[in-house]
């Protein structure tokens, strides 16, 4: 489980963003507690949100590593 700015950071993106990904449905995440609570996502749902992600994105020719795969990797992007 990972909290949304660690992922944010993960991507190089805004905690923004993240939310709007959970929000929007892309991106699955849990809530925990009551009212606004704490937004916790698995891991699994992070590695499914980059295989959409890839799937959108155009592939490079150049042989170089994407972002989505330095991230899944443990990488900085």
């Amino acid at each position: 489980m990972y909290r949304v700015r660690t992922v944010a950071e993960g991507f190089d993106v805004s905690v923004a963003t993240i939310y709007r990904a959970v929000e929007s449905g892309a991106l699955r995440a849990i809530r925990i507690g009551t009212g606004k609570g704490a937004v916790r996502i698995p891991g699994a749902a992070i590695e499914d949100y980059l295989a959409a992600c890839e799937s959108a994105a155009p592939v490079r020719r150049d042989g170089g590593a994407t972002a989505a795969s330095q991230f899944a990797a443990g990488g900085a992007a």
